[in-house]
């Protein structure tokens, strides 16, 4: 498994360089690692799907903590800060980001679409 040597976060451009031991490494922007939380709140309760979080482009982030030698816990300035990272979440993020963030933006342009809609129920 990859371990992460590194992070640097860029507070102006809201991104965090992740750097990992096989020399690679990985730019998230804070809104990807926001909306991709591995937090229950996001990732839904047992079978429950993954929720849709909104109006994230501006978040940032406002602490790092080291949560042992295998996680961090990112505080974000929204109140958002459960959820651990750990290193094989980063790496799946770093293999799956482009999947991931064509998916989350397929949703957002969904919910967009329907969001003024309103279900009717006609009753005779």
């Amino acid at each position: 498994m990859k371990q992460v040597i590194k992070v640097h976060h860029h507070t102006v451009s809201k991104t965090l360089d992740v750097y990992f031991d096989d020399n690679s490494h990985c730019t998230f922007s804070c809104e990807f690692l926001r909306v991709h939380s591995p937090s229950a709140e996001v990732q839904g309760h047992g079978n429950e799907p993954m929720k849709l979080v909104l109006n994230k482009q501006s978040v940032n982030i406002k602490q790092i903590e080291p949560v042992g030698h295998y996680a961090l816990r990112l505080d974000f300035d929204d109140g958002h800060n459960s959820g651990l990272f750990s290193w094989a979440y980063f790496t799946h993020l770093q293999a799956q980001h482009d999947d991931l963030w064509q998916t989350y933006q397929q949703r957002l342009a969904e919910h967009q679409a329907n969001k003024d809609s309103v279900p009717i129920k006609f009753v005779p």
